[in-house]
């Protein structure tokens, strides 16, 4: 592997590490933040007849998490195609 591939593969490694950090952050601040830490002032606030802290600890998260799922596929493509790593 010659100088210029070893830096197109590590932009292409640190590309991938960050997005993953940034999805992680967005699912631990749903999670953690909206489910645990705003509780209370969120259990005022219903979602059907449920507790807004409520429904993000059982369904949001959840439902974040697979949202990212379909975040991290859609942008590792994109940057397969950047990096040139796709599959045809």
């Amino acid at each position: 592997m010659n100088q210029q591939q070893q830096e197109k593969a590590q932009a292409y490694w640190r590309a991938n590490v960050r997005l993953i950090t940034t999805l992680l952050i967005i699912w631990a601040l749903v999670s953690h933040v909206a489910a645990i830490l705003l509780a209370k002032p969120l259990s005022g606030i219903t979602f059907g007849r449920i507790p807004l802290s409520f429904w993000f600890a059982q369904q949001g998260s959840m439902i974040i998490f697979v949202i990212l799922i379909f975040v991290y596929a859609w942008r590792m493509n994109k940057l397969d195609r950047e990096f040139d790593v796709h599959e045809e």
